[in-house]
């Protein structure tokens, strides 16, 4: 009976601890996915499936949630102190919005798919590059302008508006640098994940 309550406890503290989606070192590719198994199981999954590299996936999540699955956008205020309406409907890794969430989960037979899911979320960042690459001819390794196309919408992009918006662009060499920074350490810690026991 005591070995049945210790069993119950464990499980019970896994079930919290799975629940924080923050990593401890989340600017770290290395440590996410030591920490994070199923983080990598379903980056490499997304980067297979639309040709997208995960370090570009991660760092998108990174820029747009920090890794919180609840992350939504902070509420306008009205004279700085009451709280009133969100900016828009982003929500989960990815802040996708409602109208793209749902073209997202229409074209690829979805119904179900949560932005607040890893696995979903790291799979939109792949499908968005894919079509902004058929829209907008982007290069699968250009984050830069793929993720100027994620912040401001393929008829932004197509349109220049970021010429008219500096904070796109700061947002999106933001990306970029960490991109980089992401894929170097992906590339000094390859041979421990590729022996990683998760079956893709």
């Amino acid at each position: 009976m005591i070995l049945n309550k210790n069993l119950i406890f464990f499980f019970i503290f896994l079930l919290i601890a799975s629940c924080s989606s923050v990593p401890k070192y989340p600017q770290n590719a290395c440590k996410i996915f030591g920490e994070k198994y199923f983080y990598l199981k379903y980056s490499r999954a997304s980067s297979k499936k639309w040709g997208i590299p995960i370090s570009s996936i991660l760092a998108v999540i990174n820029k747009e949630s920090g890794f919180k699955r609840f992350a939504k956008p902070k509420r306008k205020k009205i004279f700085k102190i009451i709280p009133y309406r969100r900016p828009s409907s982003s929500l989960g890794f990815s802040q996708a919005v409602n109208k793209t969430w749902d073209l997202y989960k229409k074209e690829n037979n979805k119904p179900r798919a949560l932005r607040i899911s890893f696995k979903n979320s790291s799979d939109f960042i792949g499908w968005y590059f894919w079509k902004t690459n058929k829209i907008n001819k982007i290069s699968f390794t250009d984050t830069r302008n793929m993720y100027l196309n994620y912040y401001l919408g393929w008829e932004g992009y197509k349109n220049k508006i970021y010429k008219k918006d500096p904070k796109a662009i700061i947002f999106a060499k933001s990306v970029e640098k960490q991109a980089k920074i992401y894929k170097n350490q992906l590339q000094q810690c390859k041979s421990v994940l590729d022996k990683s026991y998760i079956i893709f």
